[in-house]
């Protein structure tokens, strides 16, 4: 098997796997660039010494301090939660690509009254009223861009295409992480200095909003709204075939049997996917997204985001250039580790084998750093210059094996999981949930982190060890592999029992249907009954 085979769920013309399915993605993945952008740049821009003397950090107590920037983190993920929730009214009225227009306005206003902040007579104050509205735009948008995505994809290359959502939210903490050590190495500790980082959360929120302009509708949903017409020309667009190509009338078949049987059994209108909460299965599927976003918040991964200068700084690394210098580290090793489960690991490794692995061996990561600091507390030291031992090297060894672990499993698989489980009806409500699920761990995480810090110490990696640990048992039991199953599939994946076999059934199920090998081999059978049965006559 080659790196990039692909596993298809029926025979599909190369045709289909186009620039323009991938550069529409890619657009829409702008949204993802600022959402990692700024999970990135603010913990180490509240480390930066022209920021900290501004805004006169040394004046306020430690437990003070930390709460100051906890909540300067945590406005931010407290604001996505509720764009998240406000994705789901603008994608039903307005549509997958203009919802994605608005949100993007609001961001690029909100990342223009940051600016305004200084020391003097506006203080921090907007900073915090900056990021709310910041964190509404990428709240929404962090709703609107896996659905987007997952509509436009063959399924085929769905987790891939998915999997570039992922990509640019590295993309973006890579810059993140490193920008700060740039301005903190080449740039005298004035206003300017912080202002910087600040001002390039613009360049992909304006990106973004442009290349709306450009990209096409969701068919799926212009389908949904009775925009048949519209719809099968973005369809056949998107897909570079006729109208009368064998697969487009599959697909289109596809589309309107999956809207014909949820206006049957849920009904068309605003309010009608909440009524279909009433269904358990609904139910059920709503509640393994929502849970997926805390195991993942649970791996330790937004506390090293968002916090990573005290994160390092636990394990014995001081001085602020040198912090930096780490955190650019693990920045490149996310994103390199992203581009390969990208390629390779989502769409063949499968998405329950990704979580199993990262689980494991990322508990077991933490398990050690926590033991270390333990032993060592190597976070009491004071010097500037103080040198690491050979445990704190193994410690950070540790750390930079943890996120080998986490970044090609739990970084982006529960995305691409939650755009794919739920039906036509109500994937719009679902994805916002499961959004609203991930900004809401992402806060509590983001809020208590440096309390915790205070309070637990190593407490802390044992902590985040054991949710992993925890992670595993809830995969194995209750989230079946979705790889290669078309999302008009995704209801009859969630009812086959044992979860852990349910992929190879539905895939057996789904190649009879079509005619595939085991069909074939069931009508030989039946010619050769008939056949014996004549010579017996």
């Amino acid at each position: 098997m080659t790196l990039l085979a692909l596993k298809e769920d029926r025979p599909t013309p190369k045709a289909v796997y186009n620039w323009r399915v991938y550069t529409c993605a890619a657009i829409a993945s702008f949204a993802s660039c600022t959402i990692g952008y700024d999970s990135a740049f603010i913990g180490t821009t509240l480390a930066l010494p022209s920021f900290t003397k501004e805004f006169d950090f040394a004046s306020y107590t430690p437990g003070a301090l930390a709460l100051l920037q906890s909540n300067i983190v945590s406005v931010y993920q407290a604001g996505a939660f509720f764009g998240s929730l406000f994705a789901f009214a603008t994608s039903y009225f307005m549509g997958r690509r203009k919802s994605l227009i608005a949100f993007s306005i609001v961001f690029i206003i909100g990342a223009a009254i940051m600016l305004a902040a200084d020391g003097q007579s506006r203080g921090i104050a907007p900073i915090i009223a900056g990021r709310v509205l910041a964190g509404i735009g990428v709240g929404g948008a962090s709703n609107m861009v896996p659905i987007y995505i997952s509509e436009l994809a063959p399924p085929a290359v769905r987790g891939r295409l998915v999997g570039i959502y992922e990509l640019g939210w590295q993309i973006g903490g890579l810059v993140g992480f490193w920008i700060n050590y740039g301005v903190n190495n080449t740039m005298a500790p004035t206003r300017s200095q912080w202002l910087i980082p600040f001002a390039v959360q613009l360049i992909p929120a304006g990106l973004l909003f442009l290349g709306s302009f450009w990209i096409p509708e969701s068919p799926r949903w212009l389908f949904a709204n009775g925009k048949r017409e519209e719809a099968m020309k973005v369809l056949c667009w998107m897909r570079n075939l006729e109208p009368t190509d064998q697969y487009i009338v599959e697909e289109v078949s596809y589309i309107d049997a999956d809207l014909e049987r949820y206006a049957r059994e849920v009904g068309k209108g605003f309010w009608k996917p909440f009524l279909s909460l009433k269904q358990r299965k609904v139910q059920w599927r709503f509640f393994l997204g929502s849970m997926l976003f805390l195991w993942q918040n649970g791996s330790g991964i937004n506390a090293i985001n968002y916090y990573s200068p005290t994160v390092f700084k636990s394990i014995g690394i001081t001085g602020t250039n040198t912090g930096f210098l780490t955190t650019g580290i693990f920045g490149v090793v996310k994103t390199v580790l992203t581009i390969i489960w990208l390629l390779w690991l989502v769409d063949l490794a499968g998405r329950r084998r990704m979580l199993f692995i990262g689980a494991a061996g990322g508990s077991l990561c933490m398990w050690f750093i926590g033991a270390y600091i333990k032993i060592a507390g190597p976070g009491s030291t004071k010097a500037e210059d103080a040198k690491l031992t050979s445990g704190g090297i193994a410690a950070i060894f540790f750390f930079y094996l943890w996120t080998a672990f986490y970044t090609p499993s739990w970084n982006g698989t529960p995305w691409v999981i939650n755009s794919e489980m739920f039906d036509q009806n109500t994937r719009s409500l679902g994805q916002a949930s499961a959004a609203a699920s991930n900004w809401f761990w992402n806060f509590i995480i983001s809020r208590f982190t440096p309390q915790m810090f205070l309070k637990m110490k190593y407490g802390v990696y044992f902590f985040f060890a054991s949710l992993m640990l925890l992670s595993i048992v809830f995969i194995y039991f209750f989230i079946p592999e979705t790889k290669s199953i078309p999302l008009e599939a995704m209801d009859r994946l969630f009812e086959i029992k044992p979860v852990a076999n349910a992929n190879k059934i539905l895939m057996a199920e789904l190649n009879f249907d079509r005619g595939g090998p085991e069909r074939e081999e069931s009508s030989l059978d039946e010619k050769d009954r008939v056949t014996q049965s004549e010579t017996a006559v």
